[in-house]
């Protein structure tokens, strides 16, 4: 009888991770599937990386293997180790006629048959990953989108190529740049009766030319006249669900942020709203307006280089 090598067959390191054995069984059970590849012997390679994986996957049979496999002799023949499977417990119940006579010797009546062929037929397919923009509008008030994507798929003959596809997406209310929609089973297809895939599209919120995002909060720039900020009054803000009226405070000086509390990204804790205070001072074109900033400059003793005193030129 010879001896199988679990770990070459799937071309993995002893010390493999859980998740690289995983990816290799994948890759292999893809190309060697019987339902598309065009290698003569798929149907015994397919049988033979099942078999590993089936093996390396599981805890307490690769414990029991790893054990035993320091016990054997390359280049003869292979009878596993008197009591070798001593203190191992197996999940299954019966002998697999799917197996090779390396894995049936090893593991015997306690090798699950029904387990073994679900393991090596029915694969599920692989999760896809896609990113897409949506506006900050979409984020306060939810939506229902269509998004076309790009996905790689296999043609018959066994190649990667590139399919468009349309989908329609539902945005919900509150979503944040950063965030992950899942949409089961628009993954890649699986084999035999495995599951689809999932698809997850991570969330980006486009810039906006008005508004910027802060995690769940958003500023906007408010401009002001001098006479607005200095007397007080109540502008028309923008806001990304439309305008609302913001009273001024009198004095009100420029880069002091109003917040409204509330009106950030919508949500169970919902975000802040701030209003970024901008003066924008006149041009004085007209003698009029000359004359206006002569009589301000009389009424007021300000100094706006004051904290620049005990500095010399």
């Amino acid at each position: 009888m010879e001896y199988q090598d679990y770990y070459k067959i799937l071309g993995v390191e002893r010390g493999a991770s859980p998740e690289e054995i995983k990816q290799a069984y994948r890759k292999l059970a893809r190309k060697y599937h019987p339902d598309v590849s065009k290698e003569v012997d798929a149907e015994r390679r397919f049988k033979e990386i099942g078999e590993a994986y089936a093996v390396l996957k599981d805890t307490e049979k690769k414990a029991a293997y790893d054990q035993m496999g320091s016990n054997w002799s390359q280049g003869q023949g292979f009878t596993p180790p008197p009591n070798w499977d001593s203190g191992y417990e197996f999940r299954g119940d019966g002998n697999s006629q799917d197996h090779s006579e390396f894995f049936d010797s090893i593991f015997g009546q306690r090798a699950a048959r029904g387990e073994a062929r679900s393991t090596q037929f029915n694969l599920p397919g692989e999760d896809h990953h896609a990113k897409i923009e949506i506006d900050l509008r979409d984020s306060y008030l939810g939506a229902e989108r269509s998004i076309s994507l790009t996905m790689p798929t296999m043609d018959p003959d066994g190649r990667m190529r590139m399919q468009a596809r349309t989908l329609e997406v539902k945005i919900p209310q509150g979503i944040r740049s950063g965030q992950h929609l899942r949409l089961a089973g628009q993954g890649s297809p699986g084999f035999g009766s495995g599951k689809a895939g999932d698809l997850y599209l991570e969330i980006a919120i486009k810039t906006d030319p008005i508004f910027k995002l802060d995690g769940k909060d958003v500023h906007v720039d408010l401009a002001l006249s001098p006479w607005e900020a200095a007397l007080g009054s109540s502008v028309a803000l923008p806001t990304p669900t439309g305008k609302v009226e913001l009273n001024i405070p009198p004095n009100t000086m420029a880069g002091k942020k109003l917040r409204l509390k509330g009106k950030g990204i919508p949500g169970k804790d919902p975000g802040d709203l701030y209003a970024v205070i901008r003066l924008v001072t006149p041009a004085a074109n007209t003698d009029a307006e000359k004359e206006a900033y002569k009589t301000m400059s009389q009424a007021f003793t300000f100094n706006p280089r004051e904290n620049m005193q005990g500095y010399s030129s």
